[in-house]
């Protein structure tokens, strides 16, 4: 079976605990480079949703005046 898809919020809320977990230097450097890691492959994913909601929009846009047009 395949992974149920994460929504955007839950990762946004794993990127800001990843850096609050940065920020307050409780962690080693081992620790903080698996974090960077991490937050960077979220970083991605979310850059990747934007895109995608952006791209629907584009199209939800052109097909808005395209209606208008023809009426």
């Amino acid at each position: 079976m395949g992974r149920k898809k994460e929504s955007f919020e839950n990762m946004l809320e794993k990127l800001e605990t990843i850096v609050d977990s940065m920020d307050n230097g409780e962690i080693t450097l081992e620790d903080s480079m698996k974090s960077y890691e991490e937050g960077i492959k979220l970083c991605n994913k979310l850059y990747k949703v934007l895109k995608d909601a952006e791209g629907k929009i584009k199209i939800l846009e052109d097909n808005k005046e395209e209606d208008l047009e023809d009426s």
